[in-house]
């Protein structure tokens, strides 16, 4: 039997293999997977490797309790109960002490006792597992590798590999186990690299996380016996849960993390399940299924919330769902601020999140929630005011809910080299945060890789770590943080507004024009059918030609500047002819026939006021905290004393709004423009020494080359 020495030695077996770390058990387990090479790549061993695993470590702690197990099954039976009654169910878990159990009399000692018959005791003993279990084992679909296996003569082998490493935890603790299947893991991941993103987060940014979740919190966490609730919406393997379970660990052995989580991908839930039963976790904490549509933590509240959603996820599959719940239950729900574009829901994710916060007891203070979530760029700037993403960004600043923001290096991430931020979010801010934003600038913390796994060349050493997260504590300005209030990412989008001025001509040009206006070339068109239509069709392009002669009169070489002088003739012109036309044919006279001309007087409406010129109209961001009236005095007026702001007044000085419609609050945040520095261009003489330089070079080259 191989066994683990931690602290003491085991004396059970004086021939027993000793690891004396996780990684050694890795290590061997890795290089006995090495047997199933040809019949599988490299790629695909944790098909067979991650099941089997979960299944020994399962095996041995059910060890101890497996004849007693055997013996009240049977006197259960023999009370009239089935074995899938849930009565069986209670008292077989309360008899192993774990949430889980194996009716089966095999075990994987005995599974090496029938070579000839080892895929059909497997398939057996694995199905004999307690539902909960067996739901774990079944999302590796590993009864596919079962068949595999033993049509290639291996099955028996493997099996007995596992058979030979006493996992029991006595021998194995849980956080040993924890750390020998996320080694397994990590080295599954990087044989797939470019799909290592898909289902984990490099470690070093989970420890950033974590840290910055915790940073504000150390004391309240280093009392004895504290128990917190942690919880991640988009789980994939676990990587997170586990990362922060193992930095409580280290903070208070005495405290208790208890983790929860939803996954979509199968493979993964079954994966992060498996991960939290080793540990000794509650693997029913861990939901399957979509978050935004299958809620699997409803109703209830965490501690703490990280994540690394994916980035730039689609969720047109939900969002009859998701908008559904926006509008029937706005801000009781978790999607009442909005929604973002459909094919970027990554702030669905943190709304999701933001609805679990536990609430703030206002009297002690107690209570509350803290957030670490991965975005990219996307959700700090995408969408102008009003939209989606600005309207949830508005929730989130107004509520005083944001802390921080850290940029963190590119090319950390296997499966893109793009920028990344992380977000931190609490509803329970302390004082001198209060109304506050800070943004840490941690872009040039990294060091290289030796190697490159995927997208990923950099990574954070635990001195950058360190760094950022001393910079997030301490909360003041530096070379790498700065500080601003909650107001500074806001500000009012105004509508400006010129007056339209037009003059107008009757001159060929335009009459041609008039001809493919749409309402007047409609007047040749007819509905009816046979004779009947052809004459109106004739009377239609008559009445087309009477039109364009009343014009005549006008003179094709005036051009009127008044838009008002210009209909007055008009009328009077096609009265003259006899003529009552349309309202639209009207309309399409004045365009044909009118164009835009700076030197014309304004066109006015039904109350006199001007109307304003659609091809002119601009918009202009007005800071928050910055007075309408005295931007608009200052930058728009003096460039068109003519402009005017749509839905406000300007009285003694101040913006009045008069029409909510016209003026939107909008909300971004321009991280890298608040980091920008100015890097003065190369003298133009250091620039032609270089040309000339390189010009010597390449005429050195060619000569060698024709010598």
């Amino acid at each position: 039997m191989l066994k683990i020495t931690h602290g003491a030695t085991s004396a059970e077996d004086p021939q027993a293999k000793r690891f004396t770390s996780f990684r050694e058990i890795a290590d061997f387990l890795w290089q006995n997977a090495e047997r199933m090479r040809g019949a599988y790549k490299p790629n695909e061993y944790d098909k067979v490797i991650l099941p089997l695993l979960v299944a020994r470590r399962l095996d041995c702690v059910l060890e101890p309790s497996k004849d007693k197990v055997l013996v009240r099954l049977e006197a259960l039976k023999g009370k009239g109960l089935k074995a899938t009654d849930p009565a069986v169910d209670v008292a077989l878990r309360k008899l192993t002490g774990v949430p889980f159990y194996n009716t089966s009399k095999l075990d994987f000692g005995r599974l090496k006792g029938d070579p000839n018959h080892i895929a059909q005791n497997l398939r057996g003993y694995l199905k004999a597992f307690s539902a909960n279990a067996r739901d774990i084992l079944e999302q590796f679909k590993f009864d596919e590798q079962i068949t595999r296996l033993d049509d290639a003569n291996l099955l028996y082998q493997v099996v007995g590999l596992f058979a030979e490493v006493d996992l029991h935890p006595d021998v194995v603790p849980n956080h040993i186990m924890g750390s020998v299947f996320e080694e397994l893991i990590r080295r599954f991941n990087e044989k797939k690299n470019e799909e290592a993103g898909d289902h984990y987060t490099p470690r070093e940014i989970i420890r950033l996380m974590v840290d910055l979740l915790f940073v504000e919190d150390d004391a309240a966490l280093r009392r004895a016996g504290i128990v917190r609730t942690l919880f991640d919406p988009a789980c994939g393997t676990g990587g997170m849960l586990s990362v922060a379970e193992e930095y409580l660990r280290e903070l208070n052995p005495d405290a208790r993390l208890e983790v929860f989580g939803q996954e979509l991908n199968p493979e993964s839930y079954g994966i992060c399940k498996s991960d939290m039963i080793i540990k000794g976790q509650n693997p029913e904490n861990i939901a399957r299924g979509n978050s935004f549509d299958q809620d699997g933590h409803a109703g209830r509240r965490f501690d703490y919330m990280l994540s690394n959603p994916p980035f730039g996820v689609d969720w047109k599959n939900v969002q009859k769902t998701v908008e559904a719940e926006r509008d029937g239950q706005g801000f009781a729900g978790r999607f009442g601020a909005g929604t973002p574009r459909i094919n970027d829901g990554a702030l669905l994710f943190l709304q999701h999140m933001v609805a679990k916060m536990k609430p703030v007891d206002s009297k002690t203070g107690e209570g509350g929630s803290r957030i670490a979530i991965v975005f990219n760029g996307s959700p700090l700037f995408t969408g102008d005011a009003g939209s989606g993403e600005s309207e949830i960004r508005r929730w989130v600043l107004e509520n005083d809910w944001l802390e921080a923001i850290v940029a963190l290096p590119d090319q950390l991430f296997y499966n893109t080299g793009i920028a990344t931020y992380v977000w931190v979010l609490t509803n329970k801010k302390p004082k001198h945060r209060r109304g506050k934003v800070q943004l840490i600038h941690a872009v040039e913390l990294f060091q290289k890789m030796r190697k490159s796994l995927g997208n990923k060349r950099n990574e954070l050493s635990t001195e950058h770590i360190a760094t950022i997260a001393r910079t997030f504590g301490e909360f003041r300005e530096s070379a790498i943080s700065k500080i601003f209030d909650n107001e500074d990412f806001g500000y009012r989008r105004i509508t400006i507004e010129r007056p339209l001025r037009l003059s107008f001509q009757a001159s060929p040009e335009r009459l041609e024009r008039l001809r493919e206006e749409r309402a007047f070339a409609a007047l040749a068109l007819s509905k009816k059918k046979g004779a009947a239509g052809e004459k109106e069709i004739d009377e239609g392009r008559a009445l087309q030609e009477s039109i364009l002669t009343a014009l005549d009169p006008l003179e094709a070489k005036k051009v009127y500047k008044s838009r008002d002088r210009f209909e007055e003739e008009l009328a009077g012109a096609l009265s003259c002819a006899g003529l009552s036309v349309p309202a639209p044919v009207k309309k399409a006279i004045l365009s044909a026939l009118g164009e835009r001309d700076e030197s014309a007087e304004v066109c006015t409406d039904s109350r006199g006021r001007p109307e304003p010129d659609v091809d002119l109209r601009d918009t202009e961001n007005v800071p928050l905290k910055e007075n309408v009236a005295a931007y608009f005095a200052r930058d728009v007026k003096p460039h068109v004393p003519d402009a005017w702001i749509a839905g406000v007044e300007l009285r003694g000085g101040e913006a009045v709004v008069v029409d909510e419609s016209k003026v939107k609050v909008g909300y971004e945040i321009p991280f890298s423009r608040h980091f920008y520095q100015y890097k003065p261009l190369r003298p133009l003489a250091e620039i032609e020494s270089e040309i000339h330089a390189l010009e010597k070079e390449i005429q050195g080259l060619l000569g060698e080359v024709l010598a």
